[in-house]
């Protein structure tokens, strides 16, 4: 019986471990793949800017509301019992606002998840679809997050596809751009009865895609050369890091052989 047990373990056991050979397994790290996105860069920008308005506003009712406490407390003993519960009343009733107006802007369906919804979550999409995509010509049977709550001890570089899934939405998105070129440039055909001051509308638009492109491109060339210069600053931290251990090694080794000397010394 315990042989046939036995067997039966063994033969699980095995045919997990064929069943994982044949696994493909990849990684991305979200979080350096959204910094690499100048589109996603823009959204998060003008949701901050939008949050720290939110937040200055809080901060400013919050304030006055501190000020009227303070009031209460410095003129209470000259006031009547009426007009302390009326000015109590009122600070409450700015407290309940002041509540209300924080969960309109932070609260679970407030303007702050809408405003990342309709800014930000795009660009996700985006990033998930390309992942998608890679995954299935790839024949991936996961892809992990690395960026995520997922622990992580260990990941082989040479299973990180983050610079693939940018560039697959770098490619797509200058086929777009592409793709609008075309339809301006078919759209100016189609307008050659245009005015003067029509004509001068649609070239100034033409220019302002150009520069947006252009600005698009200069960001991603930035954001290349600091990642570089950050896994070269890795590198060279990781070599003086070797080279610490291996002087601290030898500083020990020579103080044992110096040891050894003493004690061989004292007898």
């Amino acid at each position: 019986m315990k042989k046939n047990i036995l067997s039966i373990v063994l033969i699980l056991i095995t045919g997990i471990t064929v069943a994982q050979k044949n696994q493909r397994i990849a990684y991305i790290d979200m979080e350096y793949i959204l910094q690499s996105i100048p589109a996603y860069l823009e959204a998060q920008n003008s949701l901050d800017a939008k949050v720290e308005k939110w937040k200055a506003r809080l901060d400013k009712e919050a304030r006055a509301i501190e000020v009227l406490k303070t009031d209460l407390t410095n003129e209470k003993a000259i006031l009547t019992k009426d007009l302390i519960e009326e000015r109590e009343e009122d600070i409450s009733i700015k407290q309940e606002s002041l509540r209300r107006l924080e969960s309109l802007y932070f609260g679970p369906n407030g303007d702050m998840y809408n405003l990342r919804k309709q800014l930000v979550k795009p660009v996700q999409d985006q990033v998930y679809n390309a992942v998608q995509t890679i995954a299935s010509r790839k024949k991936y049977d996961f892809v992990f997050d690395k960026s995520s709550d997922l622990v992580m001890l260990y990941s082989n570089k040479k299973h990180d596809i983050s610079d693939l899934v940018v560039q697959m939405i770098n490619i797509d998105q200058r086929r777009q751009a592409k793709k609008d070129k075309i339809e301006a440039k078919k759209s100016l055909l189609k307008n050659d009865n245009l005015s003067d001051e029509q004509k001068e509308k649609i070239a100034k638009r033409e220019e302002l895609k150009k520069k947006k492109e252009a600005d698009r491109l200069a960001k991603i060339k930035q954001i290349e050369e600091k990642r570089k210069q950050r896994l070269e600053e890795r590198a060279n931290k990781r070599k003086l890091l070797q080279e610490k251990r291996k002087a601290l090694l030898k500083a020990q080794e020579e103080a044992r052989k110096k040891k050894e000397e003493e004690t061989k010394e004292n007898k």
